[in-house]
This record gives C-alpha cells, structure tokens and sequence, in this order.
C-alpha cells in the first residue's frame, strides 16, 4: 500500500520514525511529507533513511518540472495519515488551507484517499471545543481519527491528549484496504 505519512510539529514527532521503520517492514511505501514545525522536533534524515525514500518539505522545490508534487503525491497515495496530528493542521484540514506541501497533499488527496489522522497535543488543546469541532467537521468528510491517549503529557499534566501507541497506528494502517480510497 502507498502511505503519505504527515509528520507535523508535535513533540510526538520523533514517533513517527517508529510508525515509518514498522510500516516500511512490512511492506508499504512510506512517502513521508515533513511540516517546518515537525522538522524542529525531529530530522528529514533519519525519516529519509527509515523509508527509503526522500522525504518532501519543500512546496515550491520541484526537482522535475512537468510534475506538481502534491498532486503527483495525492494520485499515489492509497492512505494519507498524519502522525502526529497537531491542532494547526487539523484546522488547516477542516478550513481547506493548502499552504504547505502537507497541506496541499491532503487537499488534492481527499476525495480520492483514505485519509487518517492521530492527533497530539496538551489536554486542554484537544478537549478545546474549536479542535474537536475540526475533528468532528473532517469525520464529516470521512477523515478517520486514530485516538490519542490518557498519560502524562511532555508539558507535566496528565490527560488526553498523547499519540496513540505506535503499535495501535500501525496495526490501524496496516489493516486499510488500499481499496477502500
């Protein structure tokens, strides 16, 4: 199965090496789209070497001229997952904001992929009735949500709020019928 995995800036970032290296294991291509905020939390390198593939940052940097890189991206993609998934890009998502290249992936993927995402984030940001309401606007679309758990936080309050386990993200991936986009 072809997977767009969305890094955003999270602290639960660094995971996301994990969910890729585990994926790619068992057999999917994991073409990961990298935010600025997640690139602060964790590198394109080590993301490049787990998927074997050259991880995408950039909107405007074309390396080949007669392709639009998020549309070549959304048309390759059975699944797009954002892991993790913080409150900006759930609500550029549910707003239609397209202003980086993950952004304008999952824009040009939706009506055609499986699109899923595993929010992280404080309590208070995910409890905050404007996110939820994001979330509830994109299950409208069809988005599916992967639920963030109870736990202390990396900001030292306990609640809801952190990435689901890796091992539950892959499983849930992995069990996608690339058929069903």
């Amino acid at each position: 199965m072809n997977i767009v995995l969305g890094v955003s800036g999270s602290i639960s970032a660094y995971k996301a090496a994990d969910v890729t290296s585990a994926l790619v294991k068992k057999g999917h291509d994991v073409q990961v789209v990298l935010t600025d905020g997640g690139s602060r939390f964790i590198t394109a390198l080590t993301l490049q070497t787990l998927s074997k593939r050259r991880v995408e940052t950039d909107p405007f940097t074309e390396s080949d001229p007669s392709v639009v890189k998020h549309i070549e991206m959304a048309q390759w993609a059975d699944v797009v997952a954002v892991v993790p998934a913080s409150a900006d890009i759930i609500g550029k998502a549910a707003s239609g904001i397209a202003d980086d290249l993950l952004t304008s992936t999952i824009v040009a993927a939706a009506n055609q992929a499986v699109m899923v995402m595993a929010p992280a984030m404080n309590t208070n940001m995910y409890e905050n009735p404007i996110v939820q309401g994001n979330m509830e606007k994109l299950r409208g679309y069809g988005f599916r949500f992967i639920e963030p758990k109870s736990a202390l936080l990396a900001c030292g309050t306990r609640g809801k709020g952190a990435l689901a386990d890796v091992d539950v993200i892959v499983e849930y991936l992995d069990s996608i019928d690339s058929r069903e986009g």
